[in-house]
């Protein structure tokens, strides 16, 4: 026993050693992963700002905003923050090569596309979009900005590919104000979450392959939008609020019900359980039911055949703490695991958020107007991709390709287990 635990001692202190050039190997596939990002840039000192910019990203700085990585780079921060708030680079290019990125490395033909509004606390009246609205991070109405994002999930990894802030309805109305913050022409009219939704989608759904598009309950209450995604020929999976009414096509002479009641309705024998995913203490099992129903008003011509599926969890108690409700536009005969493999996709972006907020930067942002707000986005959302790629090759064993495989030496080397944050000194700065 004693010669046990000295070995797996050996073992785990091996594993906490890096090597000496761990992160000059690390900095040096940052600066090889950002050359086709950068390609799009029109100077050089751009293509420079931006690689330093996401390395600050990456590192293991507490805040960081233009200021903290400036100095972290050895670099004037007024530099730095003219790059992300004033320069007008276009990001748009960035973003789209990330798409075809992502849809190269993680793309399925079962993927799923998510939409995910993200909500960012501030105080003070003037960066642009913050209004007093919903903040998911709080958990409450309060002084925020809220950013619109499309996510992308498949069986071989999950990452966040773009998004837009969201202009309440209080700035389109201010043009002046609009004007101050830096927003473009074509962005000054009014736009419901939805609406930037299907503009995101148009943007990648040639590019990413998806079975699957779904968003959460905010998005999926109007019937507007799951119109527009049926015209669009996608198939959808939408929460939506426990007070929808439907009707069960399933039932003769069934009546207009809530969701939420009907589930009161279904006994124990009626629901379905499924294993979902795998937690931190091992799988998460959910109880889940379907039904056709119909849905709209008859006197409005809007009745639409759709499927109602309630997905529901419980605690090791067996108690139930959550349940939502969803419908969807797929063929009643779907199967209950491909309803809630479509619908734990939203749980893989929220942990994109987490990763994305804690250790890429993405809140970390100290701007005030359009053009910055959107810069520094598409720099955070490179930066965590990067992670994600470093993430899955230091799981292949061997993070560096300068060399050939050796499946032995792997057994022995343990720099692939380091962490993908790292601290880089001014010796590196650009």
């Amino acid at each position: 026993m004693d010669c046990s635990f000295e070995e797996r001692k050996r073992e785990l202190e091996m594993e906490c050693q890096v090597p000496e050039n761990a992160m000059l190997e690390s900095a040096n596939r940052l600066e090889r992963f950002m050359e086709p990002f950068v390609a799009s840039y029109r100077r050089h000192e751009q293509s420079s700002h931006a690689t330093t910019f996401v390395r600050g990203l990456c590192s293991d700085l507490e805040r960081k905003n233009g200021e903290s990585i400036a100095y972290l780079a050895g670099l004037d921060r007024k530099t730095i923050q003219h790059f992300i708030g004033e320069s007008k680079w276009d990001d748009r290019p960035l973003r789209s090569q990330l798409a075809g990125q992502v849809a190269a490395e993680l793309g399925e033909p079962d993927g799923v596309i998510v939409f995910d509004p993200s909500g960012f606390p501030k105080s003070g009246k003037q960066s642009v979009g913050v209004a007093r609205q919903w903040c998911g991070r709080l958990g409450k109405v309060d002084n925020c900005q809220l950013g619109v994002y499309l996510g992308y999930v498949s069986s071989k990894n999950h990452a966040l590919v773009d998004s837009e802030l969201y202009l309440p309805q209080e700035w389109t109305n201010d043009k002046p104000r609009m004007e101050r913050a830096g927003v473009p022409k074509d962005r000054q009219r009014f736009r419901t979450r939805q609406k930037i939704c299907l503009e995101l989608l148009d943007r990648h759904a040639a590019t990413l392959p998806h079975e699957w598009i779904t968003g959460d309950d905010e998005l999926g209450r109007p019937a507007g939008f799951r119109r527009e995604l049926r015209e669009r020929n996608e198939r959808y999976l939408l929460a939506v609020p426990c007070n929808t009414k439907v009707c069960d096509l399933s039932v003769s002479s069934s009546s207009s019900t809530r969701v939420d009641s009907w589930v009161a309705g279904q006994g124990d024998e009626k629901w379905t359980r499924i294993e979902v995913r795998d937690g931190e203490k091992g799988p998460i099992d959910v109880d889940a039911i379907k039904t056709p129903v119909q849905t709209g008003w008859k006197k409005y011509s809007t009745l639409t055949d759709e499927v109602l599926v309630v997905i529901r969890y419980r605690d090791r108690d067996s108690r139930v703490i959550k349940t939502d409700y969803y419908l969807s536009n797929a063929k009643p005969q779907t199967s209950l695991a491909d309803f809630c493999r479509a619908a734990k996709a939203e749980l893989r972006i929220e942990e994109c958020f987490r990763r994305s907020k804690s250790q890429a930067g993405l809140a970390d942002y100290e701007v005030r107007n359009w053009i910055g707000w959107h810069h520094h986005q598409t720099l955070s959302l490179l930066a965590s991709w990067f992670l994600n790629v470093e993430t899955r090759q230091a799981k292949k064993k061997d993070t560096r390709n300068d060399i050939q495989p050796n499946p032995y030496r792997n057994r022995l080397d343990h720099s692939y287990r380091t962490t993908m944050r790292f601290s880089l000194g001014r010796q590196m700065a650009n």
